[in-house]
């Protein structure tokens, strides 16, 4: 029996110890603050095939029907619902966006429908205001909670043998001959012979000095919860050039989030209070949302928080174990919609973990695709426009 340890306690890291847990693997699951500290914690929490990369969407759909009898596997509520997700167009360009986007991807076998008016996209969702000009409708994505998606995998994990330590951080990897035999963390040296990386943000900062350069850039998202207000929208929204998204939760708060910023901190030293949204970023969101969704200026505001998006070039993430070094498992740079896959993702990461066969194409994954890995080089590029949540 093998032991295998997962660092990082997002969804990534913890559906794959939940996956191998119940494999009967012995498998340990390290974070260094808490469970859904980073962006699996902040996330819209969406649970979308619509506006997914080609090498993505498989994932995507996958994962969708994995989340339809996700609480009674793990015997705990997530929060899912499967009200669909809504890509708004508040311009004439935005309508030619949203119209390309429903073509390429019903070309690629999705179920997603073109609402060309208000009067159509109202049939769908009442509360959407006048400036929607026309929308996307997926009626088969939805949105979970994170925090009790989180707990929910947690617990499955641990009935089934696994072992979570919060505030553990992990310092190195540990190598013996080019394979992992180890980490070194802040409570001593612990022995494994595979170690999955799903640290996110902070996967260079383990990776960097064993040769693996990800070209990994943080990004800084604007999140606005609002007080309970009456359950009037079911869908998650987005808006055609990724620059406001939202959702209703169960609790009828509205959670809502900006586009993309950038962000010049320092990844290894982030503080919460270093990740507060400015005022006008705030402003700004409100003004976004209300555009589309009218009704959520007159609700007051709950929280104000800001996360960390590791981004990659092409806004794909790394699923990977063919980096250079036996053993190890990379699952990094998400590009902020990670969420909704991470039932698959811990699939995926517990079948090369434990050297069995995955029924999805990873090459598209691969680490190898920046021209990177072990004694590589990589720069972080311009990375194309991104929908999160």
């Amino acid at each position: 029996m093998q032991d295998i340890i997962i660092i990082g306690g997002g969804i990534s890291g913890v559906s794959a110890t939940y996956e191998i847990a119940r494999a009967g693997h012995r498998v340990t699951l390290l974070e260094k603050t808490r469970l859904g500290a980073m962006a699996s914690g902040w996330t819209l929490g969406g649970v979308r095939q619509s506006g997914r990369h080609p090498v993505e969407l498989p994932l995507a759909q996958a994962a969708v029907a994995r989340w339809q009898t996700l609480d009674q596997e793990l015997g705990q509520p997530t929060g899912y619902r499967q009200g669909g997700n809504l890509r708004l167009a508040r311009s004439e360009d935005e309508v030619a966006t949203i119209r390309t986007l429903v073509a390429d991807q019903r070309a690629l076998g999705l179920d997603l429908e073109f609402l060309p008016d208000l009067r159509a996209i109202r049939a769908v969702a009442p509360a959407v205001g006048d400036a929607v000009l026309a929308a996307s409708f997926c009626a088969g994505d939805g949105h979970a909670d994170p925090y009790a998606s989180l707990a929910a995998y947690a617990a499955a994990a641990v009935r089934h043998g696994a072992t979570l330590r919060e505030g553990v951080t992990v310092h190195s990897l540990v190598l013996d001959k080019g394979r992992v035999i180890g980490v070194e963390t802040s409570e001593g040296a612990l022995h494994c012979d595979r170690v999955v990386v799903a640290t996110g943000v902070h996967a260079p900062e383990l990776l960097g000095p064993r040769g693996i350069s990800l070209p990994i850039i943080s990004k800084l998202v604007c999140v606005l919860q609002t007080v309970p207000a009456a359950p009037v929208f079911s869908q998650v929204f987005g808006v055609a050039n990724a620059d406001a998204a939202g959702r209703q939760e169960l609790s009828g708060r509205f959670r809502v989030t900006n586009g993309i910023d950038d962000w010049s901190g320092d990844p290894t030293a982030w503080t919460q209070d270093g990740l507060q949204p400015r005022v006008r970023d705030i402003a700004a969101l409100i003004g976004r949302v209300a555009q589309v969704l009218p009704g959520v200026a007159d609700l007051g505001i709950a929280s104000v928080w800001g996360g960390l998006i590791d981004l990659t070039p092409d806004a794909l993430p790394v699923i990977d174990a063919h980096a250079g070094i036996d053993g190890l498992i990379i699952a990094a740079g998400f590009s902020g919609h990670g969420f909704g896959i991470g039932p698959v993702t811990g699939e995926i990461l517990a079948a090369l973990t434990l050297g069995s066969e995955t029924r999805f194409d990873l090459s598209g994954f691969r680490c190898d695709r920046f021209k990177i890995g072990q004694n590589g080089r990589g720069r972080p590029g311009q990375a194309p426009l991104t929908l999160h949540g």
